[in-house]
């Protein structure tokens, strides 16, 4: 796992569901909550939402589908 750790802090966005994690968690300092992964999912799961729209334009909308699968992942894991 040190080895994952150094890897995923290099890693300028996530390539797996545990370097996504390691990104939020201890790169963003943000906790997954269920509160905060619920609202998350509310946001980028609504392709109409402005939010959403504006992270699909910035990231592109694979990245978009991508996240909100990890975030699902979260949620089903808490």
């Amino acid at each position: 796992m040190v080895e994952d750790t150094a890897r995923y802090a290099d890693e300028m966005f996530p390539s797996d569901y545990a370097s996504w994690r390691y990104c939020i968690e201890d790169k963003c300092g943000l906790a997954l909550t269920p509160e905060f992964v619920q609202a998350r999912i509310a946001v980028l799961g609504d392709p109409h939402h402005e939010e959403s729209r504006r992270f699909a334009s910035v990231y592109g909308e694979p990245w978009r589908e991508q996240v909100l699968v990890w975030f699902q992942r979260a949620a089903a894991e808490a």
